[in-house]
């Protein structure tokens, strides 16, 4: 399960994979190296919203208050406040020129997928809403739209492309 998550104005991303022994958690914050952490099912107990397990000889109990995607995480006497982005909030994102995941001057895939169609080259100038790629994630081809009227700079991907979240599609210039 891949998903990003950011607290206090920093960005993480987040990868975990269970096993039948353990889950294998690997983690990213922003300008950083990926860290991989193995925790075993053996030492972990979960109740009434409650986490409880040991790792590197260290017993945690993290309490997890959920408010939509918004997570409220107590442990060891602190609170943090996290905003999850899931698979499917990334690909809403992605899908927002301008949002989170792209900005004034670019598109970028908000998660992973595959490039079905791009409908500009650079040099064009394209109108707000106008159609700019088909990006296929999470089984779903989803038509990413010009937020605003652009001209676009460079596009950086072709069909049959496999992306990364984070990956920039489309550069552009206002008109």
């Amino acid at each position: 399960m891949f998903f990003e998550a950011e607290s206090n104005g920093k960005k993480y991303q987040v990868n975990v994979h269970e096993t039948k022994t353990h889950w294998k958690v690997s983690f990213q914050s922003e300008g950083e190296e990926w860290k991989n952490y193995e925790i075993s099912k053996e030492d972990y107990r979960y109740l009434d919203e409650t986490v409880s397990f040991l790792f590197k000889d260290s017993s945690y109990l993290i309490d997890v208050i959920p408010k939509g995607t918004e997570f409220d995480v107590y442990t060891r006497g602190v609170y943090k406040n996290f905003k999850i982005y899931n698979e499917e909030t990334l690909l809403h994102e992605s899908l927002k020129a301008g949002g989170a995941m792209g900005s004034a001057s670019n598109l970028a895939s908000g998660m992973p997928g595959k490039i079905v169609k791009v409908f500009v080259s650079a040099g064009d100038v394209v109108e707000e809403g106008e159609p700019l790629l088909i990006m296929e994630a999470m089984k779903m081809e989803n038509e990413m739209r010009a937020s605003h009227s652009v001209k676009i700079k460079e596009v950086l991907v072709k069909a049959g492309d496999n992306v990364e979240s984070g990956a920039q599609l489309i550069t552009f210039e206002p008109v």
